[in-house]
C-alpha cells in the first residue's frame, strides 16, 4: 500500500534537509495505519525498526512515497517492509531514500502480548494473502 507526504519547512533540520526524526515518525504512523487495516480490532504497538540507514538527503517540497507491505506474520507479531522514495520538484524520476522493516506486536486489554488472528485478509495486498 502506498502513502504520500510532502516535506515542508517545519520538517527540515538545521542543515535545510529532512530531519530524520520526521521521517521515522511518518514511517511509524503510516505502517501502523496499514497494520491496523490488516488486523482490524487488534491493539498493535511498535516494538522495533531494523537497519535505519538514510540513503539520500531530501529537500523541502519533495513528495515522499511510502511503500508498505507485510513481510512476515508470527504468533503475536507482524513485520512490514517499508521503502521510501522522494520525488523532488522538477525531477523526472523518484529517488530511493530509505528502507527498513518495522515490527508490531498485538496486546490484550492488560497490555500483555497475545496472538494475532490465525486467518488474515491483508487489505494492504492486492491478493489479500501473504506468501512466505
Amino acid at each position: 500500500m502506498d502513502t504520500y507526504a510532502i516535506v515542508r519547512p517545519e520538517h527540515l533540520n538545521h542543515h535545510g534537509y529532512l530531519f530524520g526524526g520526521a521521517l521515522l515518525k511518518w514511517i511509524d504512523e503510516y505502517a501502523w495505519l496499514v497494520a491496523s487495516r490488516d488486523f482490524p480490532g487488534c491493539t498493535l504497538v511498535t516494538i522495533g525498526m531494523d537497519d535505519i540507514v538514510f540513503k539520500q538527503r531530501v529537500i523541502s517540497g519533495a513528495i515522499l512515497r511510502f511503500q508498505i507491505e507485510p513481510v512476515k506474520k508470527g504468533g503475536s507479531s507482524v513485520r512490514y517492509g517499508v521503502e521510501v522514495f522522494s520525488d523532488e520538484p522538477g525531477a523526472t524520476n523518484e529517488r530511493h531514500v530509505f528502507s527498513t522493516t518495522i515490527t508490531f506486536v498485538r496486546l490484550d486489554e492488560q497490555g500483555k502480548k497475545c496472538d494475532l488472528p490465525a486467518e488474515v485478509r491483508y487489505r494492504s495486498l492486492a491478493g489479500g494473502t501473504l506468501t512466505a
